[in-house]
């Protein structure tokens, strides 16, 4: 192995920790030059009983708060979980927000002391997922807020169905007005985006998009036989060689190294167990069910795995993400 994988957590944080490295991805794939970048702290204290929520990378580009995360694994609260940090990153602008004065009253000298809420600015929360596609077929898929009536033209069926241009044109029309409303500042919500990249599509697809590098470079270092001719193509960009040079093999550190060997080691569990979700269907098949009750098979299915999961010595909290176990139900298996 001439690269350690960049999808592994510890490398990924390594090489977009460089503010030169995330400027570049962010340039590419946002499509938009960035004058300055501003890396922020990732561990955040959020909850009176101490937790802590850490990002994989955050930063302020242009007027934006920006979370990128990696996501390797299966994970059944991946959309809950991640629209969790997306409503966060507004939220921790109140660290940084300044304080304005009002007066009460005309009458009285008595002064209120409150944020100034005109300061908050737009986030983007981008989640790059290694493997799972969640059932699409594109590179990726952006979440905004928007008015209802947008969603509610496209599924009129009884407008589509029948249609009359005269009706579909006045009722775009319509909805357009509304989403040209800027009042007090309304469009302030649809610049806040949650973004779903699918390097799984990115790296099947031919395009040309300069963002699609970095998703088959990520690919390449998947490869545990990769070697240094692999990366022949990016040795001219230096932006990547100094990726390269961050997660070269024979220059990381001891503790780095085990880490790497351990990763290697679960992964190769890991990969048969997923084929074995994919097979029974537990994963990309019937997930409600596994809220509302799985089959008597499908259970089965799932105990037989995370008993093999715990032969392989997995954290617990890893086997209920991937089995929809409890971490209670899991320690009682023999």
């Amino acid at each position: 192995m001439y690269l350690a994988p960049l999808n592994y957590d510890r490398f990924f944080k390594k090489v977009f920790s460089n503010k030169a490295i995330s400027k570049r991805f962010l340039e590419d794939f946002l499509e938009v030059t960035i004058e300055e970048i501003e890396i922020l702290k990732e561990k955040h204290r959020i909850t009176d009983d101490a937790s802590v929520v850490e990002f994989d990378f955050r930063c302020k580009i242009n007027g934006a708060y920006i979370i990128i995360d990696m996501q390797q694994w299966y994970k059944m609260d991946v959309i809950k979980r991640f629209h969790l940090y997306h409503a966060l990153n507004s939220s921790l602008q109140l660290e940084t927000l300044p304080v304005k004065q009002l007066a009460l009253d005309k009458t009285s000298k008595k002064i209120k002391k409150t944020k100034d809420y005109h300061y908050v600015e737009p986030v983007l929360t981008i989640i790059w997922m290694v493997d799972d596609t969640l059932g699409f077929d594109e590179n990726y898929i952006s979440y905004a807020l928007s008015p209802e009536v947008t969603v509610k033209f496209i599924k009129d069926k009884k407008l589509w169905e029948n249609p009359e241009l005269t009706k579909i044109i006045t009722e775009q029309q319509r909805i357009l007005a509304i989403l040209k409303n800027d009042t007090k500042g309304i469009s302030f919500l649809a610049n806040n985006k949650l973004i779903f990249l699918f390097q799984k599509n990115i790296v099947k697809n031919k395009r040309l998009e300069k963002y699609v590098r970095w998703f088959q470079f990520a690919e390449k270092t998947k490869n545990k036989q990769n070697e240094e001719k692999d990366f022949k193509e990016y040795q001219r960009d230096e932006i990547f060689v100094e990726i390269i040079n961050r997660i070269t093999q024979e220059k990381l550190s001891n503790d780095e190294y085990t880490y790497l060997q351990d990763q290697e080691e679960f992964w190769e569990n890991y990969t048969e167990i997923t084929e074995r979700l994919y097979n029974s269907g537990l994963i990309d098949g019937e997930k409600k069910g596994r809220e509302e009750g799985r089959e008597e098979g499908r259970e089965e299915e799932g105990l037989i795995i995370a008993k093999k999961m715990r032969r392989a010595n997995i954290d617990f909290a890893v086997i209920s993400d991937v089995t929809g176990l409890s971490e209670l139900q899991i320690s009682q298996l023999n």
